[in-house]
């Protein structure tokens, strides 16, 4: 068994039969009395968001989780197979294990998939990925209303703000935690 001294982002804990993983902790020292840990967990399953404090010392149970590569080849109806990259096994993982991360994934595109006793618990994207816009609104000079964005449709069918400039087939850089737009990509 782990202590909380243990605690790290990232790291699955097995909290009464269910999974959690630290999305953020601080060990806390206040000026009088005892040390404690603050955290915020994810549970893996449902995807709830919780803080949860515990005392400096507490015994954890820290779960064992394979993170391995896999190439994401198709969507078949509710389901999206994977690739696993060391031994070509393909693996079919639900839609709603894959969640958001399907806003950013394109045929071929390499991620890790977190498997804990063979069952896929999430996927992880690269932070960022490259898009194409599919569909724009052409930008209209002098229009500053919106601050200059507009609403623009990339390949995966999310959509993104982007600057008035971008033109339908331009590649964007586009960041997979929060769909935000980073900059324009040459070829």
């Amino acid at each position: 068994m782990a202590t909380t001294a243990d605690i790290k982002n990232g790291i699955v804990l097995n909290i009464d039969g269910a999974l959690w993983t630290i999305i953020e902790f601080q060990h806390v020292k206040p000026g009088k009395g005892g040390a404690f840990v603050r955290t915020k967990m994810k549970n893996l399953m449902t995807g709830k968001v919780v803080d949860k404090t515990y005392n400096a010392g507490t015994k954890i149970d820290i779960t064992n989780v394979d993170r391995r590569d896999f190439q994401y080849l198709y969507n078949d109806g509710n389901e999206y197979v994977f690739m696993d990259k060391d031994n070509y096994e393909q693996l079919p993982v639900s839609a709603a294990v894959v969640g958001d991360a399907k806003n950013y994934m394109l045929e071929n595109q390499d991620v890790q998939i977190a498997l804990h006793e063979g069952s896929p618990l999430y996927v992880e994207l690269p932070a960022t990925v490259v898009l194409e816009i599919t569909y724009t609104e052409p930008g209209l000079q002098g229009d500053r209303s919106t601050g200059g964005n507009k609403p623009a449709t990339v390949e995966t069918g999310l959509e993104i703000q982007v600057p008035l400039f971008l033109e339908i087939g331009t590649k964007v850089k586009v960041d997979t935690r929060d769909g935000s737009y980073q900059g324009r990509v040459n070829d």
